[in-house]
């Protein structure tokens, strides 16, 4: 089993910026560097969506191309944690962000199917 806690989340201004954090943990000696690792979003009265992934192999990332550039991801095994950088947030990017992990290399994680374990979500919210 796979824990995962995302934090982070708040609310921020359009324009502004917010780094989500998603710390992973398990039985005694657990490590991330075995699991990919992606990034959804759950507006109200949207259907979930992906939004960037991370391979556990190479540290490959993948993005929906809708971001258009505004988000990164990237992962500190030593930390067993995965953060999501969201600059330039405007109020569509409003949602309930979840983490979620894969076993295995992950080189289609940018497809978002298939993650076995979820985080609990953190609240986004960009207003004026």
């Amino acid at each position: 089993q796979v824990q995962l806690v995302e934090s982070g989340g708040g609310l921020v201004q359009p324009g502004g910026s917010l780094r989500l954090s998603c710390a992973a943990s398990g039985a005694s000696g657990f490590t991330l560097d075995y699991y990919a690792i992606g990034w959804f979003r759950q507006a109200p009265g949207k259907e979930r969506e992906g939004v960037s992934c991370i391979t556990s192999i190479g540290g490959n990332t993948f993005y929906t191309d809708s971001l258009k550039g505004r988000f990164t991801i990237s992962r500190d095994n030593a930390k067993n944690t995965v953060y999501l950088q969201m600059n330039s947030l405007k109020p569509e990017d409003t949602a309930v962000y979840y983490c979620a992990a894969v076993r295995g290399p992950g080189y289609g994680c940018s497809s978002f199917r298939g993650y076995d374990y979820w985080g609990q979500g953190t609240q986004v919210t960009v207003s004026s």
